[in-house]
């Protein structure tokens, strides 16, 4: 009985000796746009990021590694409003452009041959700025009224974040990664302003990220 059910969790999970060894080295990336828009497209919301990364293998299956990259959020507000005869449109436009630096430690378990499962805590890092920018038209007849105002304010956020994720070899030197959820913390300061505090724990599909992975095989 004993051996029917070993061997039926070798089946199961594909155990495996199949380890990635110390000196090991690769490269990844990523790279993502979203669009959204809401209210008859009054509202809009846009975001841009790439993060090229590096990791070596300092021991078996434990990875550390750097990602540097960049990112922007932008957002979009529209409102029109009419008394009387005068017609105003507002638009307020708020942009989030960032570097982007990120060290992180990975570890992993050999699941199969193939297959690993892998936990990894990262320290993202974003310096970047606040660019605020208010528009107003004020149209009346043949009468039109322009305002413009704008600010800028710096920032720095720093956070501690733990993914869990499956990375599958498809051969020695390419594999496909994937990520499911985020825990973490983040703390975001402006330069003149008061720091905010964050807490993310999401484990759901809605969060699931893919990448792919070049291994410079040993």
């Amino acid at each position: 009985m004993k051996k029917l059910l070993l061997a039926g969790a070798v089946a199961l999970f594909g155990l495996s000796n199949a380890q990635i060894a110390q000196g090991t080295a690769y490269i990844s990336g990523s790279v993502g746009y979203s669009q959204e828009e809401s209210n008859n497209g009054d509202l809009k919301k846009e975001n841009f990021n790439v993060l090229p990364t590096v990791g070596y293998f300092v021991g078996t299956n434990l990875a550390v590694g750097l990602g540097i990259g960049y990112q922007t959020e932008k957002n979009t507000a529209t409102t029109t409003t009419t008394f009387l005869n005068t017609t105003v449109v507002n638009e307020n436009v708020t942009k989030k452009p960032a570097f982007v630096v990120a060290p992180f430690v990975r570890k992993y378990w050999t699941l199969s041959d193939k297959l690993f499962v892998f936990g990894q805590l990262a320290v993202p890092m974003q310096f970047g700025k606040t660019e605020v920018e208010a528009n107003s038209v004020a149209t009346t007849g043949s009468t039109v009224v322009t305002n413009s105002t704008s600010t800028e304010a710096k920032y720095t956020k720093i956070g501690v974040t733990v993914k869990p994720g499956l990375d599958y070899f498809l051969n020695k030197n390419w594999s496909i990664e994937a990520t499911i959820g985020e825990f973490g913390y983040s703390n975001f300061k402006p330069k003149d302003g008061d720091a905010t505090n964050n807490y993310n724990f999401g484990l759901n599909l809605s969060s699931v990220t893919f990448g792919v992975k070049y291994v410079f095989a040993k």
